[in-house]
């Protein structure tokens, strides 16, 4: 690919003001092995059209009951991506796909939601951060090919026992479903949180430095 044909592309991800990042959709999906800086963030939405987006903090319908994206967009780094990218075509092949509830999350949104609910059992202290402040961390569950959601036993962000990947006392259709999520999330190079069925880590990421990164929203 030409230099100036990778720039303009480029442009479609990144604003060029220094801590924004454009939400605005590149008009191709591009291939996302052609990214050489696996620590840079950018739009899932650039890199496949096989996603389904839920972002519960882009609306009120959260445990918190506020809106604290300012839209609906998934960034996350670009090695967190490719192994996301990989788990979905796992996933598609077996006539399913991942649907996104949360991606990155910048501090300033950690704080935002620690001032709502200061408690470290429903948000990570803004002091330390979290996986979702490093763009390491997905909220997940999985659709049909219908769009309907696999029955997981429980809402998202559901803070009960019945969450945990610990907990038994399910059908054994919400225990086969969530199951599937598990091993093929485990496969490719995520890391499962055993208090919530929905969120996965990437391996290793833990070790990122958490980020301020906004993004612009593009009507």
């Amino acid at each position: 690919m030409k230099k100036s044909i990778l720039v303009f592309i480029l442009c479609g991800l990144f604003s060029c003001k220094s801590g924004y990042l454009d939400s605005k959709q590149s008009p191709v999906v591009i291939d996302i092995a052609q990214e050489k800086d696996d620590n840079a963030f950018v739009n899932l939405k650039n890199y496949s059209s096989s996603f389904v987006y839920d972002m519960k903090y882009a609306t009120p319908d959260n445990f918190l009951k506020e809106s604290v994206y300012p839209c609906q967009e998934c960034f996350l780094r670009v090695k967190t991506i490719k192994s996301l990218l990989e788990a979905n075509a796992a996933f598609l092949a077996k006539g399913y796909r991942i649907k996104l509830y949360d991606c990155y999350r910048p501090k300033a949104i950690q704080k935002k939601m620690w001032k709502i609910v200061p408690d470290a059992n429903f948000v990570a202290n803004p002091k330390k951060g979290s996986i979702h402040n490093k763009g390491g961390a997905v909220d997940i569950t999985l659709v049909d090919s219908l769009g309907v959601e696999l029955d997981m036993g429980t809402t998202f962000d559901y803070f009960g026992a019945e969450a945990s990947h610990n907990y038994q006392n399910l059908s054994e259709q919400v225990l086969a479903n969530r199951k599937l999520l598990k091993e093929i999330m485990l496969e490719h190079h995520f890391k499962s949180f055993d208090s919530e069925w929905w969120h996965y880590n990437l391996v290793n990421s833990g070790t990122d430095k958490v980020s301020n990164l906004k993004w612009k929203c593009v009507p």
